[in-house]
């Protein structure tokens, strides 16, 4: 055990340091993700979500840099990573509306005018609807809208960046 902890020392120590920072900016985003869900009044559940993202990619990040410390045989792992991707790529261009979902879902989050409980109009011909929405709520995929009647609509966040929408009036503080 003393021996291969002496011929692997550096692979240690390296592995220590990525992720003593990889745990640092972790703490650093979720810090500035919520100061910015506090002072933008944001819902605390879509604050929670984006910190999940970050914490994936910042997950996936070590992962790859543990890889390349470690010294995987790059051509071995880009084989199996080239097989999987494949197979992802194909599942996810069948569903590339998720992904533009997802990411306008993240953009809404850190760069959104409107908030849960304004009143808002979306300017879409495609739209049967020429009235009013309330905000009721903000998700990964969708916008959840309330008409004046009651009635709650789905729209997808990727069209909500897509079309223009004009702010009638805000919430109730």
């Amino acid at each position: 055990m003393g021996d291969f902890l002496i011929e692997y020392q550096s692979e240690f120590l390296g592995s220590t340091v990525t992720l003593i920072v990889l745990l640092v900016i972790r703490f650093i985003a979720t810090k500035t993700i919520r100061r910015v869900g506090r002072k933008s009044d944001l819902n605390i559940s879509r604050t929670k979500l984006i910190i999940k993202y970050i914490s994936i990619g910042i997950l996936t990040i070590g992962v790859i840099a543990l890889i390349l410390i470690w010294g995987v045989n790059i051509r071995e792992l880009g084989l199996i990573f080239s097989s999987v991707f494949a197979v992802i790529g194909v599942a996810l261009f069948a569903q590339w509306s998720i992904l533009s979902n997802v990411t306008a879902g993240i953009i809404l989050f850190l760069a959104f005018p409107f908030k849960i409980g304004d009143r808002i109009k979306i300017m879409d011909k495609e739209l049967e609807y020429e009235e009013e929405f309330i905000i009721e709520d903000i998700k990964l995929y969708y916008i959840y809208l309330r008409k004046s009647n009651g009635e709650l609509i789905t729209y997808p966040n990727n069209l909500m960046m897509q079309k223009a929408v004009s702010l009638i009036n805000t919430r109730e503080q």
